[in-house]
């Protein structure tokens, strides 16, 4: 037989909608997470999406594969050859992704390319026993596809031959040209659809690729593994500032250490001296401040009196409905998001894992055995299981193995384990632990959605005087979060109460990453923005710290950026050239975050773009009226977060991380 050039062409689109399909078949499966999956978790809800709502996205991957698809046919000019390895290849990569969702709930992603590298050896290790009959049903497949191509590349009289018709040389120049081309348009995409605005960015944008970077499995079933894979391959980090160099950043180390002199020759202690435990409280935040909303009861009686007896405030923040790990990931380095280029949406799933120094506050109490994260949900959200490790934290206690949290109990039909089993856990921790240790604690029980999880629920919501109507949906889910708030009120003074009793020295910090994004009337006025980006914080310490009430000046606002300068502050401990230079830019700006606030906030005193900061009293600031001081501290900032995160590391041979004795 004879295959004419359009029946290789319909053949090409077909093997490559197959290779698809494929691919998504590798991620497609069912979690525990019921309450988050994916809404095209398999092959077939993506291809009803292309009618059901216009999403193309199936077709961006069938682009992107087919290009691939092109170089490799290319290359070879035999069609079936080409075709079989295709075909192989993706099977290969389903298994594979279909062991690592099965054992981690996480995809392939770039950064396992660099594991690949360091320690090949050990790839079999994470191929979960009982898995031999998928294995040979794999490579059984394999054989069998292979087997049939070649019997009809032998049958058919090109042979696979695409490029034919013209001599060897001009062939062969056709054949290099669209190999190039092709491989170009694949390494051009990869290089420009992080960046907003680019050609890629516009185009992925626009056939439906929408970035979930809370979570691989649900971004790769959404979007297509091949497409989530790319988007995540060379992010945007920064801009490199035009004075980055050795000898800049030794000045910069030079100038902090002096600041972190001066600061502790004026203080006794250390931050290490006791434990230290930072909660990132699932949305959690106070709904009477939420305008043109009223609340029968006040949901945080016990929260608002621990605040007003510690150091504590309103934080900025960068998410609303969402962002956790942005929030969590500054908290731990001090680093701003509103640094970063646009295109850095999550630095868990974009900077980190590719990170050679990732320092962050935990490592302040020295060895990795020191440090103890919990988190009641899933270990592989926000790939927090490896990069815990990375930040230098030696257990992960979450409801996956290795290591589970013990209390998991949950409240009335919330899919969520509660506080109260959180902070059970995590006082065992404390309470077991020989010697001062930091802990990280991020809770589940207020996450979304709000669905009357909880039975007698006495709180009523309704619109103020000048407030819109609610309607029912927007109603109940308010409800239902005054409650969680209210338990988690209840909790949170119950665990500080028992933490006061322990005669060993622990602070507190407390604070919740973003408001639910149940607002639905609230948010539709941009003049509510900042209302709608202000959560609730404090900095507590029980009795045996010896700071116990203690009340630092300018907390009134802050940014997660700032805490360990804060902390510090409140402990009145020595600091590291790093928390030297926080501690002095909190003194000029008390909070930062990216655009995305006053993007929707419509300010005229900001202009368009800026990243929002705020004044100690709260108050909205433009950078171009900032002092010379503030400016240079400003730039300094970009240049430190610029040598951490994208450049050479410079300060971490000049001990900008250590604490100055």
């Amino acid at each position: 037989m004879s295959i004419r050039w359009f029946g290789y062409v319909l053949l090409f689109l077909l093997f490559d909608f197959l290779c698809v399909l494929l691919l998504q078949q590798g991620v497609t499966q069912k979690s525990t997470r019921t309450d988050l999956s994916s809404p095209l978790d398999n092959a077939w809800t993506m291809i009803c999406g292309i009618w059901r709502n216009g999403n193309l996205v199936l077709f961006l991957n069938m682009l992107l594969l087919g290009l691939i698809y092109l170089f490799v046919l290319m290359l070879t000019n035999r069609f079936w050859l080409s075709s079989g390895l295709l075909l192989v290849l993706c099977a290969i990569i389903a298994v594979a992704e279909h062991f690592k969702v099965g054992a981690r709930y996480e995809t392939i992603l770039p950064s396992d390319l660099n594991f690949l590298k360091a320690d090949a050896g050990s790839i079999l290790s994470f191929i979960p026993s009982g898995s031999g009959g998928l294995i040979a049903l794999a490579v059984l497949g394999m054989i069998f596809v292979v087997a049939i191509l070649w019997i009809i590349a032998r049958c058919d009289r090109r042979h696979g031959r695409v490029v034919l018709r013209m001599n060897a040389l001009r062939g062969a120049l056709v054949r290099l040209v669209c190999a190039v081309l092709s491989l170009l348009l694949v390494f051009g995409y990869t290089a420009q659809v992080s960046v907003v605005g680019s050609w890629a960015n516009v185009l992925a944008h626009g056939m439906g690729d929408i970035p979930s970077m809370w979570d691989s499995v649900y971004d790769a079933q959404r979007n297509g593994p091949l497409v989530s894979f790319l988007g995540q391959v060379r992010p945007k980090i920064m801009d490199q500032p035009a004075d980055y160099n050795e000898a800049t950043m030794k000045t910069i180390a030079r100038r902090y250490s002096a600041a972190a002199k001066s600061i502790n020759a004026r203080r006794d202690a250390d931050m290490d001296d006791g434990s230290v435990l930072f909660i990132l409280s699932e949305s959690f935040s106070d709904p009477t401040r939420v305008p043109g909303l009223t609340v029968n009861a006040d949901p945080m009686p016990q929260i608002r009196s621990i605040k007003d007896e510690t150091t504590s405030g309103l934080m900025l923040s960068s998410g609303y409905g969402g962002g956790t790990a942005n929030l969590e990931y500054m908290s731990l380095t001090g680093l701003s998001m509103a640094n970063f280029d646009a295109s850095l949406t999550s630095p868990y799933q974009q900077l980190v894992p590719g990170e050679k120094w990732t320092p962050t506050v935990n490592q302040l109490w020295g060895d990795k055995n020191n440090s103890i994260a919990l988190h009641p949900y899933e270990p592989s959200m926000y790939s927090r299981a490896g990069n815990y490790k990375k930040f230098g934290f030696s257990h992960f206690y979450s409801l996956q193995p290795p290591e589970i949290i013990d209390h998991r109990a949950k409240l009335g039909s919330s899919p969520y384990v509660s506080d109260e089993s959180a902070y059970a856990s995590t006082y065992e921790q404390i309470s077991k632990a020989n010697g001062p240790k930091f802990f990280q604690l991020a809770t589940m029980q207020n996450h979304m959605p709000y669905q009357n999880w909880y039975p007698d629920n006495d709180f009523k919501v309704g619109s103020s005087e000048h407030g819109a109507p609610l309607d029912s949906t927007e109603s109940e889910s308010i409800q239902t979060y005054a409650s969680g708030v209210n338990h988690t009120d209840k909790a949170t003074a119950d665990f500080l109460r028992k933490l006061d009793e322990l005669d060993k020295p622990v602070t507190v910090v407390f604070y919740g990453d973003h408001l639910p994004g149940i607002y639905k009337t609230a948010s539709m006025d941009t003049g509510n923005s900042l209302a709608l980006h202000e959560t609730d914080y404090f900095i507590w310490s029980n009795k045996s710290s010896g700071h116990q009430s203690v009340k630092v000046p300018n907390s009134a606002y802050s940014s997660p950026n700032f805490f360990m300068a804060q902390v510090a502050e409140h402990m009145d401990a020595r600091v590291s050239p790093y928390i030297a230079f926080l501690t002095q830019l909190h003194a000029k700006v008390s909070a930062m975050e990216p655009p995305v606030v006053n993007k929707i906030q419509g300010w005229d005193r900001i202009p368009a773009g800026q990243p929002i900061y705020l004044d100690a009293k709260g108050d909205p600031m433009n950078a171009s009226d900032f002092d010379a001081k503030t400016k240079q501290l400003m730039h300094d900032y970009r240049l430190i977060q610029y040598d951490v995160t994208a450049g050479s590391g410079y300060l971490k041979s000049e001990g900008f991380m250590d604490v100055v004795r």
